[in-house]
């Protein structure tokens, strides 16, 4: 975006070494997730003696609980104290908790530490992707948000490989564990010290979207005024926004599922923790590069069919995973949900920002990553549940079906947000500042 305001301008061009930090602190929010991906589930079996799957996964479900509701305020205390301050306190809350995994006697303390590990991710991945949008401006808000998500999830896989092959060579604990600490530090420094505040250029781009005629008074009944009137367009009132934080929920449902179920089912059918690394980065591996792709191509095609499609696409993954138990079954099954998590990530993220007014986009964002994120709890609860009653195999079967059906919601309810008008926009936009 080429206008100028004073000083400033929106574009990536225009930004490409600050934008480019923060796809390297990405990398590190991405590898501190990554670190349980593979091998903490395997610690609850083998270490801790624990038979339940749902005991097992209960630190997945504190996570996911922390980072939605933490994703809704950190979004939204962004937009009054700054992005970079809301950045540095969740790498300082973040720095504890690969000690707390070290360390840990009893498996309460890795639902401390993924508390904590929630907190971090709903802040530092919040910000990354909020201070991207800041910065590059409508125009190729795709691009951004695929190449912040390829950053992200590429060194999550990467970490989840890694760690599986520690713990193959040495143990389950503490080696695989030592990287986050180096993780934690250089993610804290960075941002600390050489992240800027981008929230000027979120209030220069509302300046600019805000059409002449526009006027500000009006009472339209669809004009957010609070984080709560937000918030209930985002859940349920606004059509494509509700459409958005419905498949980002059960997105990261099969997510949940896959982090917590998945090493289980594989070492059930005797793989080992090195081969089960390999299949759990692959996911996140695929997902992360074809993004690269995803992203832009959701700047030319539209926003809607890729998430449809990419939903559908998951589902047939997970459903090969648990339909055809073998190796390579596996390993394309994994290629498969990658795929669509491709689709979908990246253009759920940009649609919203396509709904959302640049004053209260922020906030937006934050709702729909609050319902996104509340999914790895709830999947990984309803699969360790259905898994305890039922089998892994049927968790599996359940989680399948209800990603398919997410995607043809969208399919039939959602409107394409890609190209969507200034008037449009300004039906629903600008909350509390124009009180």
């Amino acid at each position: 975006m080429d206008e100028l305001h004073g000083e400033m301008k929106l574009g990536l061009r225009e930004h490409v070494g600050q934008f480019s930090l923060l796809v390297l602190i990405n990398v590190f929010v991405g590898m501190i997730i990554g670190l349980e991906r593979t091998v903490v589930p395997l610690i609850g079996e083998k270490e801790f003696g624990l038979v339940s799957k749902t005991a097992i996964v209960s630190f997945i479900i504190s996570f996911g609980v922390t980072k939605a509701i933490c994703n809704l305020f950190a979004a939204h205390a962004s937009e009054t104290v700054g992005r970079k301050k809301v950045l540095v306190l969740g790498w300082l809350i973040g720095l504890p908790v690969p000690f707390i995994i070290i360390f840990a006697n009893h498996w309460f303390w890795f639902d401390v530490a993924n508390v904590l590990l929630g907190v971090n991710q709903a802040m530092c991945w919040s910000m990354t992707v909020i201070m991207k949008v800041d910065l590059v401006g409508p125009k190729r808000r795709g691009f951004a948000l695929g190449l912040n998500e390829f950053a992200g999830y590429l060194a999550l896989g990467f970490t989840a490989w890694i760690t599986g092959y520690i713990a193959s060579i040495y143990s389950l604990r503490p080696q695989p564990f030592y990287l986050g600490i180096g993780v934690a530090f250089a993610g804290l420094l960075l941002s600390l010290f050489f992240a800027k505040e981008t929230r000027h250029y979120a209030s220069l781009e509302a300046k600019l979207h805000r059409a002449p005629h526009t006027n500000e008074s009006t009472n339209d009944p669809l004009r957010p005024r609070s984080m709560r009137e937000i918030f209930a367009l985002a859940s349920w009132k606004e059509r494509n926004l509700f459409s958005c934080s419905q498949a980002g929920l059960v997105n990261n449902l099969n997510d949940g599922m896959s982090w917590g179920i998945y090493p289980l089912f594989f070492a059930s059918l005797g793989l080992g923790v090195a081969a089960i690394g390999t299949i759990k980065a692959v996911y996140p591996v695929a997902w992360g590069i074809l993004q690269l792709v995803t992203g832009p191509l959701s700047d030319r095609w539209g926003r809607k069919w890729l998430i449809a499609g990419g939903m559908v696409v998951q589902a047939g993954g997970i459903w090969l995973t648990v339909q055809v138990p073998v190796y390579t079954a596996w390993m394309i099954g994994a290629v498969l949900q990658g795929l669509g998590t491709a689709m979908v990530y990246p253009t759920l993220l940009a649609a919203i920002s396509d709904v959302a007014h640049p004053e209260w986009r922020a906030t937006a964002m934050g709702a729909y990553r609050f319902w996104r994120d509340l999914g790895y709890a709830l999947g990984a609860l309803i699969s360790g549940a259905i898994a305890d009653l039922l089998g892994m195999r049927a968790a599996i079967q359940v989680v399948a079906v209800l990603t398919l059906l997410s995607g043809l919601h969208v399919a039939f309810r959602m409107r394409e947000t890609h190209g969507i008008t200034k008037r449009e926009t300004e039906s629903i936009p600008s909350p509390a500042a124009h009180q």
